[in-house]
């Protein structure tokens, strides 16, 4: 299949596309609540006439073809609040259809990816997978609460083993292949209750933090850079405390620190400048752990710890992707990076299995009151999707 036969054959399922995007936007579904969205997609895949099923977290599968070599292409399915609902100057849910472009909450942060990528693979079943090849669709769950999770159980628990992963984080129809990694880091300081009106009998818990938060600004100057991944970064995220009343001195505080690692960056390394920091005295610095459940009732955790990763421009990969974009596109797309944390965090950044980022949409539209997406590049995206399994398989067999 030509890129202009792809993208012909993805126009007549256009209002299809559209028609299921919307439907899903429709449907609130934040991580460990997705159940209505996740039963939707299934029906969607059944219709398509994958095989579907949902995993113990409760992602969606649809299976596409039955050879050895597998193709995982996964989407995230939940999406992140809405904020205040007067920001918006849209209903958020409402799937807005207006000048070519879809609005919603998750219009790029990532149901587009679940739309298009179900329906490329309709088009690819209609003129034959590629000899050898299956493709495993993954609607996601509990990705934004804490991404990788979901890749991790899906592999390592499910025994679902993809032999490349592509990834529909937004990309603006470019070629991704990696990005920072990141972790969430808490400082805890303890201090001394007092009433206070005698405060000069306690020990001020938030007073000790404040030199601690100076260190950590000082920090984020000196942090290493990657010309391909850009700066380590490091930014207090999070300020609370413990205190008997508004009349007394706080007995303890705690910051959370949301940490960026470039190449080279550990998350060793970056534990050690943080308990090394000038002011740190007797605080207690560790990783976070994420606890929580997928809307099925299954229990998780995991540290909160994402590694960095990138895969290299040369890898079949990577080129077998952006070959198919160039058939569709009639240009060559840009290889490039996320600023933002993905999946790839577990596929490529823990378990080492080649992984890359296509998708419509652009990045910096995630988390936005303003989310929309081109019905244009949903078709464009769906095609590109269709012509994967072929150009990759190729490339990776020779």
């Amino acid at each position: 299949m030509t890129g202009q036969e792809a993208l012909e054959a993805a126009k007549r399922y256009e209002r299809d596309i559209v028609t299921f995007l919307r439907e899903l936007i429709a449907i609130p579904a934040e991580s460990g609540k997705e159940r209505a969205r996740c039963e939707r997609v299934k029906a969607e895949y059944e219709k398509l006439g994958f095989t579907a099923s949902f995993d113990g977290l409760g992602s969606v599968l649809g299976r596409v073809g039955s050879g050895p070599f597998t193709i995982l292409m996964d989407g995230h399915i939940d999406c992140v609040g809405v904020g205040d609902p007067a920001a918006w100057a849209y209903d958020p849910f409402a799937g807005k259809l207006e000048d070519g472009k879809v609005y919603g909450r998750g219009a790029v942060d990532e149901l587009p990816a679940i739309a298009t990528m179900a329906y490329g693979m309709k088009l690819l079943a209609e003129r034959g997978l590629p000899a050898g090849v299956q493709v495993v669709l993954c609607a996601s769950v509990l990705e934004e609460d804490c991404d990788g999770l979901p890749m991790m159980h899906l592999i390592e628990t499910e025994g679902v083993r993809p032999d490349v992963v592509v990834l529909g984080e937004p990309t603006n129809l470019d070629v991704y292949r990696g990005h920072r990694g990141r972790m969430s880091i808490e400082v805890i300081t303890k201090g001394v209750s007092a009433h206070g009106a005698h405060c000069e009998r306690g020990v001020n818990a938030v007073y000790k933090m404040a030199p601690i938060v100076a260190d950590i600004e000082a920090l984020h100057a000196r942090l290493a850079h990657d010309d391909f991944l850009g700066k380590g970064t490091v930014t207090v995220s999070w300020i609370d405390c413990t205190s008997p009343s508004f009349n007394a001195v706080p007995d303890g505080a705690r910051i959370v620190l949301d940490r960026r690692l470039t190449v080279g960056e550990t998350p060793e390394l970056a534990l050690e400048q943080v308990r090394t920091l000038p002011h740190i005295g007797d605080a207690e610095v560790r990783v976070l752990q994420w606890a929580g459940a997928g809307w099925t009732g299954l229990a998780a955790r995991q540290e909160q710890v994402f590694p960095t990763w990138v895969l290299p421009e040369a890898h079949p990969l990577v080129q077998g992707v952006a070959a198919a974009a160039t058939a569709v596109l009639g240009a060559r797309p840009a290889i490039s990076r996320w600023t933002f944390s993905t999946n790839g965090t577990a596929t490529m950044g823990r378990l080492g299995i080649p992984t890359v980022g296509f998708a419509p949409g652009r990045e910096e539209l995630s988390h936005s009151t303003g989310e929309w997406v081109a019905v244009d590049d949903l078709v464009k995206s769906a095609a590109v999707y269709a012509l994967i399994p072929g150009a990759v398989a190729g490339r990776e067999a020779s």
